[in-house]
């Protein structure tokens, strides 16, 4: 990641670094602006790289089916062949007008001036839903989602949730995993019944409904974790083995500091025009944050929209230019 100073210029800035952001970057490049595209979280890929960079993604044209995190991949390699810079791990607080363009402020300080922004931050700002045990292993042997697969390689991993996320996770892990437990406070899971089915056919996978963590056992200072306590309905407790807790719990979320903003909102939405103009000048939206009548949140829409909205940026930094760009396959 590149090391950025106090004050950075662009063309226009992407808040959301998502499969709509990722490919908005490649279409501003496309049209030859310069790109800053910023995320609350640590790396791109939105929801998708948070929820499910396992699961099969079957709803985009062309590709039949493809695992989560190779979709998000090709999007970031396909962005990178203009070079935009990426700012992750840090949230937009505030956005001033300007004459040449919006000045956004991001948690840490820095600012970014820019010809455009275009909002692609899906649903907002999301934050895990927390376990109520164990916050101080956070970080170490506890995670709300599983960045790389790998990491949990011959260990027993505890995953706690009953939702497509913690299905996913404990499906995915098993074959690398020691053992899987996956603990759910009820008898009834909410994930894909197909996903189920997998899970329990996993012979080193013991399924606990009924229950929560209880507790975490092991040597917090060097960060090892050994055991959870499982409490179930009843009273009864169950120690198991852990090495690492993920809570796929869930995630809240929320337009967080773009609500103070002054943009039009519809909900948790942003309401936007034809053009995908917000209505504050020079500031866009595009993907699962845009709303209109008739909106379908699908990601190959927020693909369409987004390409609209970086050619009428393009237009808005230089009159001169053509609002349809031409076809990539007109370029050698």
């Amino acid at each position: 990641m590149t090391t950025t100073p106090t004050t950075v210029e662009t063309d226009v800035l992407i808040i959301g670094a998502g499969p709509t952001g990722l490919y908005g970057a490649y279409y501003a490049g496309f049209r030859g602006l310069t790109t800053v595209v910023v995320d609350v979280l640590p790396q791109v890929g939105g929801q998708v790289m948070a929820l499910y960079p396992e699961k099969q993604i079957r709803d985009v044209a062309a590709l039949p089916s493809i695992r989560g995190r190779d979709f998000v991949a090709a999007l970031a390699d396909q962005a990178d062949a203009f070079a935009p810079t990426y700012l992750l791990g840090r949230q937009a607080v505030a956005l001033e007008p300007g004459e040449a363009g919006p000045v956004v402020t991001l948690d840490d300080g820095t600012r970014v001036r820019a010809g455009a922004v275009v909002l692609t931050a899906g649903i907002g700002t999301p934050r895990a839903r927390p376990l109520a045990t164990g916050a101080e292993w956070l970080g170490t042997a506890l995670s709300y989602f599983v960045v790389e697969p790998e990491v949990h390689r011959g260990q027993d991993v505890v995953v706690v949730g009953g939702g497509d996320s913690a299905l996913d996770w404990a499906d995915a892990l098993a074959p690398i995993a020691r053992s899987i437990t996956l603990v759910h406070r009820r008898s009834h899971f909410r994930g894909h019944a197909a996903t189920l089915e997998r899970v329990r056919a996993h012979a080193n996978v013991t399924i606990v409904t009924d229950s929560e963590v209880a507790a975490f056992g092991g040597d917090l200072a060097a960060g090892r974790l050994e055991k959870v306590t499982v409490r179930h309905q009843d009273g009864a407790e169950q120690v198991v083995a852990a090495d690492h807790v993920v809570a796929a719990l869930g995630f809240i979320s929320d337009l967080g500091p773009m609500r103070q903003w002054g943009l039009e909102l519809r909900g948790r939405s942003v309401e936007v025009d034809r053009a995908m103009r917000t209505n504050l000048p020079r500031v866009y939206a595009a993907g699962d944050l845009a709303d209109y009548d008739g909106k379908v949140k699908l990601m190959s829409v927020g693909f369409g929209e987004v390409a609209l909205a970086m050619n009428h940026v393009a237009v808005d930094l230089d009159p001169d230019l053509s609002l349809f760009p031409g076809h990539s396959t007109d370029e050698s």
